[in-house]
């Protein structure tokens, strides 16, 4: 593989391009602000003026952040006089999106590989983020060795768009474990005990877990700088509902956490860090001036 082109350079973007520039890859990034492209060329990237630019690639990431997104950058892509051999789309978006978007690609011949990343930009950065793939298995293993240099695990799900339901699961049961953390830690807090010894004391039993001995220090400080935010995890429950809709599965919970992210985001937390659940819940619970 001769170059790579790569779409988005946002957080997770920028984070995901840079694992395969510090591998020594070339890499030519597009991004709607070319400044957030820019901010990689130190690193080794080249900057693309168009998204056609990137047509004479041998592979095409995408990392944008919804459906519509893919929806656009796809039609720009292929409206050039060069083509992909493969996209590997790594956002998290709908599985009717995914299938628009593989649709689209075949009938030009472009392999398409649906991608997404578990993982935050500082998780990217490390070396520690999963990728789950699907589409057809030739696709994937052409581009399977780029995939594990982003991340520690690249796992075939299979045909299709089943990865998109598999990374929609996940960010499910995330915000769920989020909002059952903050509900206990609320309940410690207000019954006198230190925030912060709470978690220190979870952290060491057999319910820790390495993402939240990592976001510990957030959430005791009440630090909700952005790494996954409130606004994009209510749209993958948006996504992850819809799909439950489909195959006639009840979420019960999820459905309650859908709306106590909605409360957090129409209480002035949309940009913030999904942690942010922590001041609907220390606010229902009389605790919002408590530190």
């Amino acid at each position: 593989m001769t170059e790579i082109g790569w779409i988005g350079a946002g957080r997770m973007g920028a984070a995901m391009a840079g694992r395969l520039l510090d591998a020594g890859r070339a890499v030519r990034v597009w991004n709607r602000t070319r400044a957030k492209a820019e901010a990689l060329v130190p690193r080794g990237a080249t900057v693309a003026g168009e998204v056609t630019d990137l047509g004479g690639c041998d592979v095409v990431f995408v990392m944008v952040s919804t459906s519509d997104d893919l929806r656009e950058v796809l039609a720009r892509l292929y409206s050039g006089e060069n083509l992909p051999g493969t996209v590997v789309d790594c956002s998290t978006v709908s599985a009717e999106a995914s299938a628009r978007a593989r649709a689209e690609s075949a009938a030009r011949g472009v392999g398409f590989v649906a991608a997404p990343v578990s993982g935050n930009p500082h998780v990217v950065a490390a070396g520690g983020a999963s990728l789950v793939a699907s589409g057809d298995r030739e696709s994937f293993d052409r581009v399977r060795p780029l995939l594990e240099t982003i991340g520690q695990t690249a796992v075939y799900a299979g045909p299709g768009e089943v990865s998109r339901l598999v990374k929609v699961c996940h960010n499910l049961y995330l915000g769920m474990m989020v909002e059952s953390l903050v509900e206990v830690v609320t309940l410690a807090e207000k019954g006198g005990v230190d925030r912060a010894a709470f978690l220190e004391f979870l952290n060491g039993t057999v319910l820790a877990s390495e993402w939240v001995r990592r976001r510990t220090p957030d959430l005791v400080e009440r630090d909700w700088r952005p790494t996954f935010t409130t606004e994009l995890l209510r749209k993958d429950f948006d996504l992850g509902l819809g799909a439950a809709r489909t195959h006639e599965v009840p979420m019960p919970v999820a459905s309650l956490v859908h709306q106590l992210i909605q409360a957090a985001i129409g209480q002035g937390h949309r940009d913030d860090d999904f942690l942010a659940l922590y001041e609907v819940q220390a606010a229902n619970a009389g605790l919002r001036d408590q530190r």
